[in-house]
């Protein structure tokens, strides 16, 4: 169990919302400030399917994570952009299937940093680690203490990256940015992703996206060819590209989820 140093806590911003935080608060969580609570329910008012649209995303991880390590046989995880911790996490998903498998962690928000030990719990079989480091940095990821000392890069990782890119615009090279990540993986490893989109509530997402930016954190949508994008030159898993509460849905969500309440992509690929 290890996390690389950060940020201190006194580093925090409690007086500007962030996106990781916002989401926390609209799942039910309890590491937010009043700012966040403020335009968590700013943007819910825009577009009252927010909270549906987020716990989908979350639940789309977690079928995510269990197809790739009952599925696909993946051991080991490499989590861009991980968040606040609300279990299960993605290793607790992976361990309760395959309790030998490692994952490394990566955020650059240093409340994630403060409260990485819910990230570190591993079981003695497998190992999880904690790299804070901005995505947008991929050589500073690959090249971690972290990274080197969890996982194994002669055997298949799965990254994830989930319901992140839309923070990152174009001017910053989104496609660049995962290639990169997935370029020193090897062949049988995966992407799993989930990707923002305007397409099915564009008014009401627009507006939300607004929120988001006149708090500091601009957004880029993206539209269904933009998302498949991502997944040139790997194998899409069946259904392929989709809205993530259609990919493999398994029966455990009990809300009536309508396309037009998800602003999200989900899809998972192979490295061949």
């Amino acid at each position: 169990m290890q996390h690389e140093d950060g940020w201190p806590a006194d580093r925090i911003d409690t007086e500007g919302a962030h996106s990781a935080r916002i989401y926390d608060y609209i799942l039910g969580g309890k590491d937010y400030y009043p700012a966040d609570k403020e335009a968590g329910d700013a943007m819910s008012r825009e577009w009252p399917a927010l909270p549906i649209h987020m716990r989908a995303n979350r639940d789309f991880m977690h079928r995510a994570v269990r197809y790739l390590t009952e599925e696909a046989g993946v051991r080991q995880f490499l989590d861009i952009g991980t968040g606040i911790p609300t279990s299960p996490n993605l290793h607790e998903i992976a361990q309760a299937v395959a309790p030998d498998s490692r994952v490394v962690y990566v955020d650059n928000d240093p409340i994630v940093l403060t409260l990485s030990q819910g990230l570190l719990s591993s079981t003695p079989e497998g190992k999880t680690a904690y790299v804070e480091a901005d995505m947008r940095d991929p050589g500073a990821i690959l090249s971690s203490q972290g990274m080197r000392d969890t996982l194994d890069l002669s055997k298949p990782v799965g990254l994830t990256v989930i319901a992140i890119v839309h923070f990152v615009l174009d001017e910053d090279d989104a496609y660049g940015i995962v290639n990169r990540l997935l370029e020193p993986l090897p062949s049988g490893s995966y992407l799993a992703m989930s990707i923002g989109t305007a397409d099915f509530a564009p008014e009401e997402v627009g507006r939300v996206a607004r929120e988001y930016e006149a708090r500091k954190m601009p957004m880029r949508l993206r539209t269904m060819p933009e998302a498949e994008q991502f997944f040139d030159g790997l194998e899409l898993v069946e259904p392929g590209v989709t809205q993530v509460h259609h990919w493999r849905p398994d029966g455990t969500c009990t809300e009536d989820i309508r396309d037009e309440d998800i602003a999200m992509y989900g899809a998972i690929a192979r490295k061949p």
